[in-house]
């Protein structure tokens, strides 16, 4: 993958599909020219919908449309907190709404009748970067490929490879390279929640930097192969205080594959992590999760042949704000089964749909999985799983934040429901902590070495 050296970039994760990058060419000049035009700068339908339920987008939000001065690092405020919502969709309506529901969200009515809604609100075409990022993106839709076997980016610059997408390849590659500040640091609580409601929150920091927001900017030979760090420390509870994961993500995860090491508070020792990868348990979750479970979907291609469905319209939750309000505690958003979704805001997107199949010949606990993209920021909003017997297992939902003081899309929460087993993890919860995410930060390349792993742990 060919990276070109500015001082912001995109944090992407690894990609997903193996396709034959012969089918993957570059967009003409004309196809081009309607990103900022007829399409938005990234590539979604600038228009509304046909019954004005999804409106036009104008711009998104941001500090100056919105007359704010948010620094980077302090948190951002309701901008839509006058909205009500327009409609409750609960178990006994559902039927009026199921052509705008996942088979996975639907499944959610039927395994929680008399907790489980969705309240909807008015459709807010929030998202909006910076004209910097909108410059790189038409640019990209003039040189990006694939490279061979689909698992590398050739000509490809910060973010969104593909913004005039022609299949799932594609598409999913825009979700895994969706720009988001380049670098950042948080400290957020996972929980993983058993069917009772029991659970034990698990505190983490974390933190990533693509190569160019490092101190000294990318170097061709160190960071080649490198699509970011990541750094994660597990500070609560008591019993896992001390693990920490240090990830070098590779593009290439099948010519190189991911770099990961663990330290062990306990052997207070380093030693590498192979199966932080595919669907390798994920760290803290109590087995709740896989490793590419994690920002919805990350990890290798080669495992999935994908497909491209098509464009619909969705509900998907969206300008998630009051799930992210200080005012806030744990123990008022989880709940038996699900989170509490009267905090939650659905609001009807248009999306693309992804399916992935495992290969013959390959294998992975999830045999299918069915992406429901956002068109505006191509981030993930509800991802349906399925097993080896083609049973619905598992149901993810990204509650999205648009954080207009640094123009880019993240999450105020993701979960992630076992609609066999009744359990469920919710991770990225900040509402009790001293600090929202902090977009304004530096680091060296060392802070992101096996060393400072070691040094970390003492």
């Amino acid at each position: 993958m060919k990276v070109f050296n500015k001082a912001y970039s995109v944090a992407a994760i690894s990609v997903a599909m193996a396709f034959s990058a012969s089918t993957l060419a570059k967009v003409s000049e004309a196809d081009a020219a309607k990103l900022g035009k007829e399409l938005t700068p990234l590539g979604a339908e600038a228009a509304g919908n046909a019954d004005g339920s999804i409106p036009a987008w104008t711009g998104g939000i941001t500090n100056a449309i919105l007359g704010t001065d948010i620094g980077k690092n302090d948190r951002v405020t309701n901008p839509y907190a006058a909205d009500k919502p327009q409609f409750v969709i609960t178990a006994a309506n559902v039927e009026q709404y199921k052509d705008n529901l996942t088979p996975g969200q639907l499944a959610m009515f039927k395994k929680y009748p008399d907790t489980y809604t969705m309240p909807v609100y008015e459709t807010r075409r929030s998202f909006a970067q910076s004209d910097d990022i909108y410059e790189t993106v038409k640019g990209n839709a003039l040189n990006t490929t694939l490279s061979a076997g689909g698992n590398g980016l050739d000509n490809f610059n910060i973010s969104i490879p593909f913004p005039i997408p022609e299949n799932g390849l594609e598409v999913i590659w825009n979700h895994i390279t969706r720009y988001r500040g380049g670098h950042a640091e948080r400290v957020i609580t996972t929980i993983p929640v058993q069917r009772n409601g029991a659970y034990t929150a698990v505190k983490v920091e974390d933190k990533f930097y693509i190569p160019e927001a490092l101190k000294g900017g990318r170097d061709a030979k160190k960071d080649d192969n490198i699509l970011f760090y990541y750094m994660q420390r597990i500070i609560a509870p008591a019993r896992l205080t001390g693990t920490i994961a240090l990830v070098h993500e590779t593009v290439d995860q099948v010519k190189e594959p991911r770099k990961a090491w663990i330290y062990n508070s306990g052997q207070r020792r380093v030693r590498r992590a192979p199966n932080v990868s595919y669907d390798g348990e994920g760290i803290g979750v109590e087995g709740s999760r896989t490793s590419d479970n994690y920002d919805m979907y990350n990890g290798a291609p080669d495992r999935y042949e994908w497909t491209l469905v098509g464009k619909k319209e969705l509900y998907i939750p969206y300008n998630s704000y009051n799930l992210s309000s200080t005012d806030l505690e744990y123990k008022d958003i989880v709940t038996p089964g699900h989170i509490n979704q009267e905090y939650t805001r659905y609001e009807k997107h248009r999306v693309w749909e992804v399916q992935a199949k495992v290969k013959d010949g390959q294998r992975h606990v999830y045999a299918q999985r069915n992406f429901f993209i956002d068109e505006d920021s191509w981030q993930a909003g509800v991802i349906d799983h399925y097993d080896a017997r083609g049973n619905l297992w598992r149901v993810a939902e990204a509650h999205s934040v648009q954080y207009y003081n640094a123009d880019v899309n993240w999450f105020a929460a993701e979960t992630l429901y076992d609609v066999i087993a009744g359990r469920y993890l919710v991770t990225g919860l900040n509402n009790e902590e001293n600090k929202g995410i902090q977009f304004d930060v530096k680091a060296k390349r060392k802070d992101f070495s096996t060393s400072a792993l070691k040094r970390m742990g003492r």
